[in-house]
């Protein structure tokens, strides 16, 4: 269990991934943001940059923390962890915050249901904020496309349509699963049997009610996204673009100070916002 902190302390933060893009933004995010502190900054084992000062490395200057590799020692002395890192650490990461009883923010895509499921038991026993996107705009944008998706009903298609950098490794982004699911939800269905991810040679007539997804990869776009809903006669599109991976920082430990003295369970950026109603 994480040491009790005074009232009013800063909240203790440790941010996984520290020396990656995200990383380095999120550690400069925390460093600028009132009320909360980085207390550890882990890296995978075998990093060129262990050792290394979080701050130097983010260009915000030294703040006395090194890089090292080991979560364990790092979440006892925190109150909150930042992870957008892969699946498999975000699932042990959720184990061992459920542990120490702290917050723990999952930014990471590509989570499969086993996933799913052993971050649901970890949820249990810590806060667990879980979002594909964790910018204000984009879980605006889900609340909208679920409202619009119940208003229009199936005579619409929807069309989900996203563009990321070359070195994004998963598609659909978790960004464009996020919006298929707020579009599922809005006509009552489940994602997993409505959803069309690939379309190649003869495939036939679209089928009424489904989702499909395409998926564009090139240069260096931070994200964009497009929901498109396509009736008799008129579309309607709804689309975000990320300029700057800060607004993904920016949410994160905003969700992270959220979740602070809350009841354990599996939240998502809907909550923080209070866009989960809507």
């Amino acid at each position: 269990m994480s040491d009790e902190p005074q009232p009013g302390a800063e909240m203790r933060l440790v941010v996984v991934g520290a020396a990656g893009r995200m990383g380095r933004m999120l550690v400069k995010t925390i460093n600028e943001t009132p009320g909360a502190t980085l207390s550890a900054a882990l890296e995978a084992a075998g990093s060129i940059a262990l050792g290394q000062d979080a701050g130097l490395l983010a260009g915000c200057g030294e703040l006395g923390v090194r890089i090292t590799d080991d979560p364990l020692v790092a979440f006892v002395k925190a109150d909150g962890v930042i992870d957008f890192s892969v699946p498999e650490a975000s699932v042990a990461h959720a184990g061992l915050a459920a542990q120490a009883r702290i917050v723990h923010v999952i930014g990471t895509t590509g989570l499969s249901a086993q996933d799913l499921q052993a971050i649901d038991a970890a949820a249990r026993h810590a806060v667990i904020v879980r979002s594909g996107n964790m910018s204000l705009g984009v879980n605006l944008m889900a609340a909208l496309v679920k409202r619009v998706a119940h208003a229009l009903g199936p005579e619409f298609d929807i069309e989900i349509i996203e563009m990321h950098h070359r070195m994004k490794v998963d598609a659909p982004s978790g960004t464009a699963l996020l919006l298929g699911e707020a579009a599922a939800a809005g006509r009552g269905i489940e994602l997993a049997s409505s959803s069309v991810r690939a379309r190649d040679g003869h495939t036939g007539r679209r089928s009424s009610g489904d989702i499909g997804f395409a998926a564009l990869r090139g240069g260096t776009v931070v994200g964009e996204h497009a929901v498109i809903f396509a009736g008799n006669w008129e579309r309607i599109e709804l689309v975000h673009r990320a300029e700057d991976r800060a607004i993904f920082a920016h949410g994160a430990v905003k969700a992270a100070l959220w979740g602070r003295g809350r009841k354990p369970g599996h939240y998502a950026m809907a909550d923080v916002l209070g866009l989960a109603d809507i």
